[in-house]
């Protein structure tokens, strides 16, 4: 049994308008400029093997196993790696996609400081963690990213 039912509702209602602000820092809006500045610098830093065998795909240098559920989520069907190969439309469909949703949270993230959302998407298309990507390749590979990202934007 509550015993202050009024209380109940007033610490309710306090917590929910201390937590709007957190909630709508979460997904902060992103772009279609921003998006595709940053779709173009990951293909332009995308890693060259020069293996065309290589078991990556795209101008994106994506592995299989994370296409297919990049598809399924922004195409609601899953694309063979070939598909996803054979056409440069849906590959840049489907990375602006994702790249939208990566932004979105990092700006949140980060409060709305741009290019720390965008080294922080970069880290983690790199390595699946937004952090961590301060030395060795991966610290060059977001570096190539920004300068990259930064030259679409001043487009």
């Amino acid at each position: 049994m509550i015993k202050n039912p009024i209380g109940l509702l007033l610490n309710v209602v306090l917590i929910s308008f201390g937590l709007l602000p957190l909630l709508a820092q979460a997904q902060q809006p992103v772009s279609d400029t921003q998006v595709a500045a940053m779709v173009e610098a990951l293909r332009r830093a995308a890693p060259q093997t020069k293996n065309p065998n290589d078991g990556l795909y795209s101008e994106w240098q994506v592995k299989p196993e994370t296409l297919k559920g990049w598809t399924k989520t922004c195409l609601k069907r899953e694309l063979t790696p070939t598909q996803f190969e054979n056409s440069p439309a849906i590959a840049r469909q489907v990375v602006s996609c994702i790249m939208r949703r990566e932004l979105s949270n990092q700006l949140g993230a980060t409060n709305n400081n741009e290019i720390a959302s965008v080294r922080g998407a970069a880290c983690w298309w790199m390595t699946g963690n937004y952090t961590g990507c301060d030395k060795g390749f991966t610290a060059d590979y977001v570096q190539k990213v920004v300068r990259f990202y930064q030259q679409q934007r001043s487009k």
